[in-house]
């Protein structure tokens, strides 16, 4: 490999002719000087080592250099060489450790390669690994075990950390740095998984010498969860031990925590006299790690090892509650001199109790009993209630910082803790926060709060502002205090930071407070939130607010593009140095949270050897650990803790390197070009000169390095890549990332130096009033804002640190999501302007920043400054209010940036390429967005104005926050028509309403319900213009055309724009949302959906109606609610309820509601729809005029309780009237026959659950006149009734022993009846002995005929068709209603895909041509069946509603065998019925039982063909039968309750049948056939049973005609009697090819051979209900089948059902 170096001394703009150019130097020094490092491709990554480093180029090769031990006569120092076995593998990412390295292939293979004395390259058994090997990383937890790819790999000194693909940590080595707690000093060779950061997204990991970092997205604010007080905080195992003896049980406290002690974050940074009194003595690492060691002994002396737990402490520690809040300091906060510093207050001893016994005493148990019934209680008490108290350590007795108490709680009474600590679990539970009662403010503010919360170190006062926030004086708590009074907004929402800056400790021993309180004990413990981390938004859910308050999903890509600031850094191995950044230099064997840096920001960690580095969002460097070269930047000697490293004002970093006694930062100055600084030990070129800077210092030379782009520090070398500025590119890339990290930085300010202080002032509420929500809202806003400039600021890093295809830019890839919350932080800022806040905010700024606004002038542009602070112009720069104006409206300025940089980025590239394209559109959205911002500023300032010249009252009424001026006229510009001569009009147009004033009095007429239309200037010459409202109609005239003109066009862009508006915020996901200016329409449309309360007295008097409008009538879907809670949804009509809909009504009776489901006309019900009633009623069918009319049904009460009853049939004008069906629930009675008026009236019949039945005639609602009642045991009386079941008259009783008497009968049928008459018994040995068997009565006679019942149901069939009158209409009209009853969608029913299916295919009309064929009648029966399985079509209504009525009528207590006779011809009814209406739409279809002749095409051949011969052939045709049509339609639907009433009229029958057949199958099967005399030529010989030949024995069973048996069997699997009888005959062709086969020859059946073995396949069958199939299919099928053959096989079958009933064996 051919390298070179040469110096750096190129010139400003790169110095390189490529991009990547490596240069490195060592520490800092007058004469330092870069050496590039000429390679042949640019390098994407460096990694350091202690003498050694590996080089990462593009294309994926890998250089090492420097002192290469493991490589075979490798010089002391090689140049960069190749390393030939990683060539072409890929490598993506590469690592060095001080004596070994690591690297990262594309696929997630992880290579390794050096020293592996201590198992940091992950192989055993080899101390030396001489070149890259590959290591394997499996994950045996999964099943099966999978490998783990990888994403990045860090190594240390003796260890190795990798990062999956799934982020989660692997690491191998040696050491605590490890965080496997169970190998914590031996080897680990084997790749294992960091168990403590299971669960939680690590984001990156670093390793310093002995300790590890790694950057971790902060986890949601977990549930309420409860920290159990009988086990340990950290460990999680039980605190007290329960042993059973024989007669005792032994309570121990016998507990070790194996993890150690955690401390919470220092108190405040120690000063350099305390550091160095604390270093005196220390002359060792050993030494400080005694003198650590002895103090921890001292604080806790009396505590032993093996009592003592970190989550409780000591069990007999005293309990101290401190008189005053004492506050701790976070590191760069200025001390409160009524504070106590807590570093000077003397630690005491917690009291020791010494015991006699090893076991517990009984205060013991007692302590312990009552901490668990505190523990429940906590549990069980309400989220919202309870007083806390000032929290202080139930255990130990040294000072205790206690957090903030909740507002309006009062203190508890001294004395017990139990409370105090039952205060402690139950204090920092999310369900006691307060709610907020103004949601949208809530969510806004916590985002606001979540990336606002600590984010500066500063000086700048704003943390001064914010102590005021925790003094216990008058402090709201949680959103409370945000949304009704008090001090701070924000503070409730602050409750995350204000907590955790109650939980600092300095002690050991008061640890434990910070353990039990929270829901997430702390955060160390894996998939746990870490207290006070601020909830990040869930991947793929998170959304930002847009303009109009719509929320926009943001996608993974998005996630992926827009990388977390919500992060933490965990630290974890030894800590002697400070370097784990915990406020000790103890050694940490797991991973724990640093808390000090939750809310940072920070997106990158590096680890030096003994100090460590975190880079924030907001180019702030953290530094903690070893400063003994002064590697952290910063004067103090020691930091065990992170603290900010000093830098100068406006210097901003973006780039961070740690090596082993330095710090590395790349950093933006004034200029576009990045700058270099170093801190550390100065190195000169004859090595370390033992001397340090005490602060970064600028390198002198890193202008003219070029672009540097990332920089690398490692052992005592320091790299940089580096690019040249070629066409302008990487300075304009530059210059946009600078320009953005500028920009986030000062947003950060104005957030924390002036939002967080002004809305914790307590005047601020009072100064606003109405408008202190809209600061809020402004500051919810502005958070979300600078948390996505944030967002993009990191990523823009990212972007050129890496491939650099612009294409990939965050800003061009989601324009929406930038442009939208633009968009709705310009809206809330000119809303606050708008409505006066800028003016009321005035003396709220000079109470909280001076009179002299000193930070808000700092913060301002220069020319911005100038005036005095108490100017009283708004619009003046200099005021205070002005200086807040501009300072918010900063973003909207930087819109214009956007474009320009964009633009200026562009330029680089040529015009024809793709990348020029996209920015080219990006540049042009931004511009316009920005063009937008800017007329929305003005607009808001206009109108700001213009509220300044109206009165005060008038602008108390008129003016809102989102309302802008349009345009105004004065009295002649428009007045209205016909006003009087000294009237005064004037017409006043905003974005959102026209107002009309008349003197004081004023009209405001909302633009989404306003129409305007032009008056034709022919008739009278004026220029009109005619306003439409939903209430009110008026002419406005104009002064001259042009004015007219004006005025219309300027009304109907701001209607239109306000439309466009409303649309894009109902439509999720518009990227862009630019509303009106996309493309402005002429006229607005006349249709639009809005929302409007009506005024005017009529039915809609105070209604308010949201929906869809036209030409200012309700038109289309809507909602309408009255005041009396009346609501309807659905379709209006020209201002009315017309379509379907729901309509609730309040009952004002049972405090209930009504519901209607259904159509409506002209705003009545009308058609069909479903009621139901307060009363439990439910009322489905059909409606007139608000009235049941028509057929329905009606369900009163329920099954269970006592007036419980349904009615199906015919209703008049609200009342049951015609036929009818009634089932009585409760009675266990049902009525079928004529209403009246809502009484039985006519003939009908009624059956009982006990087996009564009647027919007769019914009078005023009871039995009354002539009727029939039967019952059960076959009694039977014909006569005279006069009221339910009461005979009396004359009449005739029919004894079941055919006895019968005559006379006159008085009574009722189930109490005993008085008769006088005469009593006959029949001779059975006479001549009438016959005749006496048969009864004269025939049932049906007095019933309702079924052509007459539910004539109803088929009137409204036809009325659907178009049609007035049954059969009287035109089909082609009939077709026409079908179409739209096909394409009619309002009613909310689920159709099947099925269905959807079949509406496509009805869409096609069966075409018939003029001579019907067999392909006419086929298309008919192939369209009723797809129709009536549409129940959008009317014959699919009508077929549904027909069964719905049929098993209402025969399921049930109908299920009776009587009305059988009634069930069969209502069948028959249906279809001749539904017949008549298929022969009105196909009217080429004959008439039933026509027969249709076909001839032949051969036929007609040979005819004509052979003129000489006349053949007589036979007639061919098939017969046309409305049976043969409809019946497979309809038979299946009606089949079960049909069936059943079948069985119950031959039960008696069926059963001796079954009898019988299971007797006579008993038999073998030749013994059967011999028993029913089947001839011998027709017994098989052999069978064949799975393709082999078994010979039949006369042991043989079920297995002769074993095929014919199976295919009848099959009768019961069919519906139709075509079915049936085509089952039958398959069965006779199965029998007669079996005998063939058995006979070798043609033969002719006789009924001698055929009924003996048709009657052994029946009984072999096992039929069930064969009775009730020959009788169904003997009712139901087609009367000229019944002489065919198929008539015969029928009557075969039916002969062989009554001979087994007579068969007898002997």
């Amino acid at each position: 490999m051919d390298t070179s170096k040469c110096s750096g001394d190129g010139d400003g703009d790169g110095g390189s002719r490529e991009r990547g150019v490596l240069q490195q130097w060592r520490g800092y020094s007058c004469s330092a000087t870069p050496e590039r490092v000429l390679l042949s491709r640019p390098v994407l990554q460096a990694a350091l080592g202690s003498c050694h480093g590996l080089l990462l180029t593009q294309g994926g090769f890998v250089y090492a250099f420097g002192e290469l031990p493991w490589k075979p006569g490798s010089p002391a120092f090689a140049e960069p060489v190749l390393e030939e076995c990683l060539s072409g593998r890929g490598v993506v990412a590469v690592a060095s450790g001080s004596f070994h390295c690591g690297a990262v292939t594309r696929d997630g293979s992880v290579l390794m390669w050096g020293d592996n004395t201590h198992g940091q390259c992950g192989l055993a058994g080899r101390s030396l690994v001489l070149s890259p090997t590959p290591i394997t990383l499996l994950d045996v937890e999964a099943t099966p075990p999978r490998l783990v790819r990888t994403a990045s790999v860090a190594c240390g000194a003796q260890h190795t950390l990798a990062l999956s693909t799934a982020h989660e940590v692997w690491a191998w080595g040696t050491g605590a740095q490890l965080g496997l707690v169970s190998h914590a000093n031996a080897p680990v060779c084997r790749p294992q998984k960091v168990e403590h950061l299971a669960g939680r997204y690590v984001l990156q990991v670093a390793c310093g010498g002995f300790h590890s970092l790694a950057l971790v997205r902060s986890l949601p604010s977990a549930s309420a969860r409860t920290l159990s007080l009988d086990k340990c905080g950290r460990c999680q195992q039980l605190l007290y031990s329960m042993v059973e003896k024989d007669d005792h049980v032994v309570i121990s406290d016998d507990h070790y925590c194996p993890l150690g002690v955690e401390l919470n974050e220092v108190k405040r940074q120690m000063s350099p006299e305390e550091q160095q009194q604390q270093q005196k003595g220390q002359s060792s690492p050993g030494q400080e790690s005694n003198g650590l060691g002895e103090k921890v002994t001292q604080v806790g002396s009396s505590l032993s090892s093996k009592t003592f737990c970190p989550a409780l402490g000591s069990a007999g520690a005293g309990v101290r509650t401190g008189s005053k809040e004492e506050n701790t300091l976070e590191p760069g906060e200025e001390e409160s001199t009524s504070q106590t510093d807590a570093a000077t207050v003397p630690l005491r001893s917690p009291v020791k109790r010494t015991k006699s016994s090893q076991f517990p005493d009984e205060q013991d148990l007692k302590e312990y009993l009552r901490r668990l019934s505190d523990l429940s209680l906590c549990e069980q008490a309400d989220t919202g209630a309870g007083a806390h108290s000032t929290l202080s350590s139930p255990v130990s007795d040294t000072p205790t910082i206690t957090p903030p108490p909740v507002p309006d709680h009062t203190h508890p009474p001294a004395g017990g803790h139990s409370h105090q600590l039952h205060e402690a679990i139950t204090f920092h539970t999310p369900g006691c926060q307060p709610t907020c009662p103004h949601p949208h403010l809530s969510t806004a503010f916590e985002e606001h709060l979540a990336s606002s919360c600590d984010d500066c170190f500063d000086d700048s006062g704003v943390e001064r502002g914010l102590e005021a926030l925790e003094e216990p004086g008058g402090r709201e708590g949680g959103v409370r205090g945000l949304c009704e009074g008090g001090r701070d907004p924000l503070s409730g929402l602050l409750h995350v930071r204000d907590l955790a800056q109650g939980t600092k400790s300095s002690s050991l021993t008061d640890i434990h407070l910070e353990e039990i309180k929270g829901p997430g004990r702390r955060s160390s413990l894996p998939g746990l939130t870490c207290q006070g981390s601020p909830p990040p938004p869930k991947l793929g859910h998170r959304r930002i607010a847009s303009a109009g308050g719509r929320k926009l999903p943001v996608s993974m890509e998005t996630e992926s593009l827009l990388p977390s600031l919500y992060t933490e850094v965990w630290s974890w191995g030894r800590g002697q140095e400070g370097q784990l950044g915990h406020g000790d230099r103890l050694p940490r064997l797991q991973p724990l949270c640093i808390k000090s840096l939750s809310k940072r920001e920070v997106v990158k960690v590096e680890a030096g050897a003994h100090h460590s580095l975190a880079l924030t969002a907001q180019c702030q460097v953290f530094s903690w650990g070893s400063n003994k070269a002064g590697q952290l930047g910063h004067l103090n000697s020691l930091s065990t803790a992170p603290q900010p490293v000093k830098m100068s004002e406006g210097i901003r970093v973006w780039d961070v390197g740690a090596g082993q006694t330095h710090t590395l930062l790349l950093a933006d100055g004034d200029c576009v070009q990045p700058i270099l600084y170093y801190s550390g030990e100065q190195i000169a070129s004859h090595g370390p000169t033992h001397t340090y800077t005490h602060t970064p210092v600028l390198l002198p030379f890193c202008m003219n390095m070029g672009y540097v782009s990332g920089v690398f520090a490692g052992g005592q070398m320091c790299q940089a890549v580096s690019d040249e500025n070629i066409m302008g590119f990487i300075a304009s890339t530059h210059e946009i990332c600078a320009a953005e990290r500028k920009f986030y930085c000062r947003l950060s300010a104005i957030r924390s130096q002036i939002l967080r202080p002004l809305l914790a002032r307590e005047g601020v509420r009072a100064c606003l009033g109405h408008c202190f929500l809209l600061l809020q809202t402004l500051a919810g806003s502005f958070s979300r804002l600078c948390h996505l400039i944030g967002q993009h600021t990191v990523s823009l890093t990212r972007f050129l640190q890496r491939e650099r295809d612009v294409r990939g830019l965050v800003m061009l890839k989601q324009t929406g999501i930038f442009l939208d919350t633009y968009k709705e932080y310009s809206c809330s800022v000119g809303n606050f302007l708008v409505m006066g806040g800028f003016q009321s905010l005035l003396k709220p700024l000079q109470d909280c920043f001076g009179k002299k606004l000193d930070v808000l002038q700092q913060l301002s542009e220069p020319r911005e400054k100038g005036s005095s602070p108490d100017s009283s112009s708004s619009s003046g720069s200099g005021s205070g209010s002005g200086l807040l104006q501009s300072l918010l409206y900063l973003p909207v300025k930087h819109m214009h940036q956007y474009s320009r940089l964009l633009l200026k980025l562009a330029t680089c590239f040529h015009v024809d390429s793709e990348e020029y394209s996209v920015l080219d559109e990006g540049c042009s959205r931004f511009e316009t967005v920005a063009l937008l911002l800017l007329r929305q500023r003005k607009e808001a300032e206009k109108t700001l104005d213009f509220w300044r010249s109206l009165p005060a009252k008038a602008t108390d009424a008129l003016r809102t926050p989102s309302r802008r001026l349009v345009c105004e006229s004065d009295n002649k510009a428009l007045t209205l028509q016909n006003a009087g001569r000294f009237t005064i009009n004037r017409f006043i147009l905003f974005n959102d309403a026209l107002v009309h004033t008349q003197f004081s009095s004023y009209h405001i007429y909302p633009l989404a319900t306003l129409w305007i239309e032009p008056v034709s200037e022919e008739e009278d010459g004026l220029f009109g213009l005619k306003f439409t409202t939903p209430e009110d109609s008026f002419t406005a005239l104009a002064s001259s055309p042009a004015e007219k003109a004006s005025w219309l066009r300027s009304i109907n862009q701001a209607v239109e724009k306000l439309l466009e508006a409303e649309m894009d915020a109902k439509v999720a996901g518009s990227s862009l949302g630019l509303g009106s200016n996309g493309g402005q329409r002429a006229e607005p449309r006349m249709s639009r959906t809005a929302t409007h309360t009506f005024g005017k007295e009529g039915r809609y008097k105070d209604a308010a109606y949201e929906g869809r409008w036209l030409c200012g009538k309700p038109h289309g879907r809507g909602t309408m609610r009255w005041p009396d809670g009346r609501v309807y949804i659905g379709m209006f009509k020209h201002g009315q309820e017309d379509g379907f809909g729901d309509y609730v009504i309040p009952n004002k009776n049972s405090n209930k509601t009504d519901h209607y489901q259904g159509h409506c006309k002209e705003g009545k019900m009308h058609g069909f729809g479903t009621y139901w009633y307060a009363s439990g009623e439910v009322y489905e069918g059909l409606f007139w005029e608000n009235q049941r009319h028509g057929h329905g049904m009606l369900s009163s009460g329920k099954m269970t309780s006592s007036s419980s009853s349904v009615f199906i049939g015919q209703w008049l004008h609200d009342r049951k009237s015609g036929y009818g069906v009634f089932d009585d629930i409760t009675r266990g009675e049902k009525y079928m026959g004529l209403w009246v008026d809502d009484q039985k009236q006519g003939h009908g019949v009624v059956v009982t659950q006990f087996g009564l039945y009647y027919e007769g005639n019914f009078s005023a609602d009871k039995m009354m006149g002539l009727g029939l009642l039967l019952s059960d045991d076959d009694t039977a009386y014909e006569g005279e009734f006069s009221d339910d079941w009461t005979l009396n008259g004359k009449g005739v009783l029919f004894l079941p022993n055919s006895d019968v008497m005559e006379g006159a009968f008085v009574g009722e049928w189930s109490s005993g009846l008085k008769v006088a008459g005469t009593y006959l018994k029949p001779n059975p040995y006479g001549p009438d002995r016959d005749r006496a068997k048969s009864r004269p009565y025939k049932l049906g006679a007095m019933a309702v005929p079924a052509d007459e019942k539910w004539a109803a149901v088929f009137e409204e069939c036809w009325r659907r068709l178009g049609c007035t009158s049954p059969g009287h209409g035109d089909p082609s009209r009939a077709w026409d209603s079908i179409a739209i009853s096909l394409t009619h969608r309002d009613s909310p029913e689920l159709l099947t895909r099925s269905q959807h299916m079949t509406l496509e295919r009805l869409e096609v009309i069966p075409q018939l041509n003029a001579p019907f064929t067999a392909e006419s009648y086929d298309s008919i029966r192939r369209y009723l069946l797809k129709a009536c399985d549409a129940p959008l079509h009317p014959l699919g209504w009508l077929l549904e509603t027909l069964v719905t009525a049929y098993r209402m009528t025969y399921v049930g207590v109908g299920s009776h065998r009587r009305l059988l006779r009634h069930a069969v011809q209502e069948i028959h009814s249906f279809i001749t019925r539904i017949y008549h209406i298929v022969r009105f739409l196909f009217p080429s279809l004959p008439e039933d039982g026509t027969f249709v002749t076909e001839v032949c095409v051969q036929e007609t051949l040979c005819s004509s063909t052979d003129s000489g011969m006349h053949l007589e052939l036979p007639e061919q045709g098939f017969v046309v039968s409305c049976c043969s049509l409809l019946l497979p339609v309809l038979l299946p639907r009606l089949y079960p309750p049909l069936f059943t009433l079948y069985s119950l009229e031959r039960e008696r029958d069926e059963e001796l049948y079954w009898e019988c057949v299971c007797r006579l199958n008993k038999q073998p099967d030749r013994a059967l056939m011999a028993f029913l005399g089947v001839h011998q030529k027709f017994w098989p010989i052999s069978i064949s049973v799975l393709g082999e030949t078994k010979e039949v024995l006369t042991s043989t069973k079920d297995a002769c005609y074993a095929t014919a048996v199976e295919t009848l069997q099959q009768i019961s699997t069919t519906f139709t009697p075509a079915d049936k009888l085509l089952v039958i005959r398959h069965t006779f062709e199965e029998m007669t090819q079996e005998a063939l086969t058995l006979l070798d020859q043609d033969f002719k059946w006789s009924m001698d051979d055929l009924f003996p073995l048709f009657l052994y396949v029946v009984l072999r069958a096992r039929i069930r209900n064969l009775g009730s199939e020959v009788s169904l299919v003997e009712d139901l099928m087609d009367p000229h089948l019944q002489h065919g053959e198929d008539g015969l096989m029928f009557t075969t079958l039916k002969a062989c059902y009554i001979q087994i009933q007579r068969e007898k064996t002997t």
